[in-house]
């Protein structure tokens, strides 16, 4: 079975707040919530990619001082397994913006439950809860 290395973050606004995207029409899994992230490219460390993808899809700069890993999940899925480290950032530049066709929404971590998510991203949520 194939490996699929992908990293998210959780970014978290001086309210305690995450930001959750929404996969837009077209890609798998069409319609759930998510942790912004994506791919690890080859060669690629999880920080350096999910610095090139905040900058890609939400318009902001971070740095890899400012990842904290925090989780990670490990899920099998019909054709592949997915392995995705989870970090912590509370600090960027710049104001998030949806590059990607992508709904966002800041949600409070008690709320993370009412948001339909991808079946990886659930066992995150009892330690995002207990961590904010």
């Amino acid at each position: 079975m194939k490996i699929v290395l992908v990293a998210a973050v959780l970014l978290i606004d001086p309210d305690g707040r995450v930001l959750l995207a929404q996969r837009p029409e077209g890609k798998s899994m069409a319609g759930l919530w998510e942790f912004p992230g994506g791919k690890i490219e080859p060669g690629e460390t999880p920080e350096a990619a999910l610095i090139r993808e905040l900058h890609e899809e939400l318009g902001i700069e971070t740095w890899h001082s400012c990842l904290a890993p925090m989780a990670f999940a490990s899920h099998g899925y019909d054709d592949f397994h997915l392995l995705m480290p989870l970090f912590a950032c509370r600090k960027w530049n710049g104001i998030v913006q949806p590059r990607e066709g992508q709904t966002l929404s800041w949600v409070r971590a008690e709320k993370l439950t009412d948001y339909a998510m991808p079946p990886a991203d659930i066992p995150l949520i009892a330690q995002i809860r207990s961590w904010l």
